[in-house]
């Protein structure tokens, strides 16, 4: 335990790299915890570090002060207006009390936002409602868009790619090595995530880089296989991106990265047209993680996704993953944005089809797959225009989000030695459910929407106390405790399900879940929601898994 002056208002705790000071602070509800904010994990990856693989955070002298953090990484937002900076490689951590001698549950959170937005800022993710826990939580940052995902196929250039996803690994490690001096126990750490940082904690649990940094997961609403999640074209996107901003060069890798690393880094963030053409192929950005083009020290994805979930050292971890009853209403501001993508469901319902399905298959097969999604979306729905537009929210919650997180446990059943946990939430608040609110404002009023369960986890810029007696405050106590206890025990059964117990899929079934809605219970998918997941099983065959 690293911790001097525990008792005071602004303690300091001696890590690897030096000293760090934070501040006593209290939660919405009034209660005591200590914040350690903007401690630096990573070197700045400024210059020549642009684009590459991190490195370790320099120490200091003397003793630092880490009182309160709101760099993000360097990023459009969803307003379009471009914030953040290059030097963004920090973290916080947030603790109950500083005398756990090293026995804290240990809770690591990766922020989504479709790898190209978020941040661990504690505006939007403060830790308020796990500081009534006895627990640590950490956030970090890690890069996003083209800073994070730009992917070079010249091995002499040492730019593979994936350095948001490389930037996480070392923030694990150092939570790994250093945890332990703010009274965590580095030998029971969770990792979770939501979207985006749900596909980073599976890739996380995938790659060979973090075997043993963390010991449970949790993926809320994403995962590996998501299509938004991994990118196979990125061969000619550095000089593409590089055209965009101004470059008349040639096609020579060498030359693009020396351009690109000397552009001022606001403009990275110009490239409308090629994120245009991702939209129309269902997904939401060009710059993701992709599969990396030769072996490289730091590689974190270098094998087919499938093949990667068969021999994930993860299997060997518990973990809760599912989402949301109405994943479909994030993809709203795009069809609204582009009615056209409605239209086209029409005139090319192959688009309705992930690409993986495309591989190998004549046209004829490929009509014949799109009309069984068209059919089963939009059929009778094509002169109602409000119930073609759900039908193509519908079709995107399984497309973007469920079909894939069904296969995933539908793996785990199969091959993983550490339990699983199925959950679906479904509470749907007519006041904090702020996602949805965010994306459709009031075009559509009811339905829980991607993100929409952040609000229970995290007190954030758009919420405000809300009353003991509420639903909604039922709910976040309820999302806390099945989540802290699974961090403690390795199962999330607490208080709130001993009247209907949380069964992993080997004690149940793959159609049965905890869903967490007005009240908790065990129970039977959806007839309906399961009819649509054997739909998309039967479209791919043998080719599932």
């Amino acid at each position: 335990m690293g911790t001097m002056d525990s008792g005071e208002e602004n303690p300091i705790v001696k890590i690897a790299q030096g000293l760090v000071r934070g501040t006593k602070s209290k939660t919405i509800y009034d209660e005591d915890y200590y914040s350690f904010e903007g401690i630096p994990y990573g070197q700045p990856p400024l210059g020549e570090l642009r684009f590459k693989a991190p490195l370790p955070a320099h120490g200091w002298d003397g003793v630092k002060d880490c009182y309160e953090f709101t760099g993000k990484p360097l990023q459009k937002n969803y307003q379009g207006e471009i914030e953040g900076t290059e030097d963004c490689l920090y973290l916080n951590v947030y603790v109950k009390r500083l005398n756990g001698n090293g026995n804290l549950p240990v809770l690591v959170w990766i922020y989504g936002g479709a790898f190209n937005t978020g941040s661990c800022i504690k505006p939007k993710y403060g830790p308020d409602y796990f500081m009534q826990e006895d627990v640590i939580l950490v956030t970090f940052n890690y890069r996003v868009s083209a800073l994070g995902f730009l992917s070079f196929k010249d091995p002499s250039l040492n730019v593979p790619g994936n350095a948001g996803l490389k930037d996480q690994v070392l923030a694990l490690k150092w939570v790994k090595q250093n945890i332990g001096q703010f009274g965590g126990d580095h030998e029971n750490i969770t990792l979770f995530g939501e979207s985006a940082g749900a596909a980073s904690v599976h890739f996380m649990m995938c790659t060979d880089q973090t075997k043993g940094l963390f010991h449970k997961a949790i993926c809320m609403s994403g995962c590996i296989l998501n299509n938004w999640a991994l990118t196979k074209d990125t061969t000619d996107l550095p000089y593409r991106l590089a055209c965009e901003l101004g470059y008349e060069g040639t096609d020579n890798d060498r030359e693009v990265l020396e351009y690109l690393q000397k552009c001022p880094a606001n403009e990275l963030l110009h490239m409308k047209k090629l994120n245009e053409e991702v939209i129309l192929k269902g997904g939401f950005f060009v710059f993701v993680p992709s599969m990396e083009p030769y072996d490289n020290p730091e590689a974190v994805v270098r094998k087919p996704l499938l093949e990667s979930m068969k021999t994930s050292w993860g299997n060997a971890i518990p973990l809760i993953i599912g989402g949301t009853s109405f994943e479909g209403l994030v993809r709203y501001p795009q069809v609204k944005h582009k009615p056209e993508l409605l239209e086209l469901c029409k005139t090319e319902p192959q688009v309705l089809l992930p690409t993986e399905l495309l591989v190998g298959k004549t046209e004829e097969e490929t009509q014949s797959l799109a009309k069984v999604l068209y059919d089963l979306y939009f059929q009778g729905k094509e002169d109602d225009e409000k119930q073609f537009l759900m039908g193509y929210l519908d079709h995107s919650s399984f497309y973007s989000i469920w079909h894939d997180l069904h296969r995933v446990i539908r793996s785990r059943k199969e091959l993983a030695t550490a339990p699983t946990y199925q959950y679906l939430f479904d509470f749907d608040s007519p006041t904090f459910n702020h996602h949805r609110k965010m994306f459709c404002g009031t075009d559509i009023e009811k339905g829980v929407a991607h993100a929409d369960d952040l609000a229970y986890l995290f007190y954030s810029f758009y919420s405000w106390k809300l009353e003991k007696e509420s639903q909604e405050h039922l709910t976040l106590r309820r999302m806390i405790e099945l989540w802290v206890q699974f961090a403690k025990t390795s199962n999330p059964n607490c208080q709130y399900t001993k009247d209907s117990e949380w069964k992993t899929i080997s004690q149940s079934d793959l159609n049965q879940w905890l869903r967490i809605s007005n009240d908790v219970r065990f129970e039977e998918l959806f007839k309906e929601f399961q009819h649509k997941l054997d739909v998309w099983n039967s479209l791919y065959g043998n080719d599932l898994l």
